[in-house]
């Protein structure tokens, strides 16, 4: 029965690498956990916790979303946190699941220097690890066997061919999180194919967007030059960088990573040129499968390499199958 779990498990996993996709928002409290009651009393000795840097809204509910249908598809015991981009607060929690019977932890890292003691420690009680959503560069120093996400600086790489294939001649990247390597690699990721692009760091960043539209604005009044946008966020597109274009009124083109709601039907009016699918159901989903694997049978799969669900387009041609799909919650 164990083998035949696996089987599946493995088959539905990378069925999701295929058709998940994500949703983006700035919404939410850091999460008290959730915990997935174990289907299987064979699986339900593993305990297997998810420590992630979310802030409870719309991207990080559908990644949540994967895992807990990943450990109710194998009967393991699942416990999911989040720390709101606190990263005081992810380390803490991370050593509380060390403490706390965790056998596997996934774990995301946007600021691994702030989470690296905490890791050691899971390292050093012998808990497997895998980082997952940020921290592909970085995963094998924070003593994870493999990273499941999208690689940020090719992601970024891909943004700054499809502005130049659409005719942009310099674009503005706007940063919303401090501190956040990922975000910034996306941007040094587009700057080395498309050439000029300017880094703006907003202040409030989607804590307030309105301000953030009024920052990205100002910017935009400042340098005429300006005809692109690269979002880092589907919120900071679609209620910061389309509205500041708008009130510009000249012909900027706004691309986006991740989605939402409000970004796919962007997307289909035309508003919006494009948005980065990184695929975060599968990030969540696989990450619980290949800690599962590893306490099993001792896998440790990735071959060293990062395992990447990423980065996809979602342009106005399939935005009407995402928003299908939407619906379902996996996307």
């Amino acid at each position: 029965m164990k083998s035949s779990r696996v089987m599946i498990a493995a088959l539905a996993a990378g069925a999701m690498v295929l058709a998940g996709c994500s949703s983006s928002d700035s919404s939410g409290e850091a999460s008290e956990g959730d915990t997935a009651a174990a289907a299987s009393t064979d699986n339900a000795e593993y305990k297997i916790c998810m420590v992630t840097h979310g802030d409870g809204g719309g991207f990080w509910s559908v990644a949540k979303a994967g895992a807990l249908k990943a450990a109710e598809d194998l009967g393991v015991t699942f416990d999911y946190q989040e720390s709101n981009n606190d990263a005081e607060a992810q380390a803490q929690l991370i050593e509380a699941d060390v403490s706390g019977g965790c056998e596997a932890i996934a774990v995301s890292a946007p600021n691994p220097d702030a989470i690296k003691g905490a890791m050691e420690k899971a390292e050093a009680a012998g808990i497997p690890l895998v980082t997952m959503n940020s921290g592909s560069q970085v995963f094998k120093d924070l003593g994870a066997f493999t990273h499941v996400g999208q690689d940020e600086i090719i992601a970024g790489r891909e943004a700054g061919v499809k502005f130049k294939e659409l005719g942009a001649t310099k674009v503005l990247c706007p940063i919303q999180e401090q501190n956040n390597i990922g975000l910034q690699e996306r941007c040094d990721g587009a700057k080395e194919t498309f050439g000029e692009v300017e880094n703006l760091q907003l202040s409030a960043g989607l804590a307030d967007l309105a301000k953030s539209q009024a920052e990205i604005q100002a910017k935009l009044e400042a340098d005429p030059s300006i005809d692109g946008i690269f979002a880092l966020n589907a919120d900071i597109a679609t209620a910061a960088a389309l509205p500041a274009a708008a009130a510009v009124g000249r012909d900027i083109t706004v691309g986006t990573v991740d989605l939402s709601g409000d970004a796919v039907q962007s997307i289909a009016d035309g508003d919006l040129a494009f948005a980065i699918d990184q695929q975060q159901y599968a990030q969540g989903y696989m990450s619980v499968v290949l800690l599962y694997l590893n306490l099993l049978n001792g896998h440790e799969l990735g071959g060293g390499l990062p395992m990447y669900t990423g980065p996809g387009f979602v342009v106005e041609d399939n935005a009407s199958l995402v928003q299908e799909l939407a619906a379902n919650g996996t996307r």
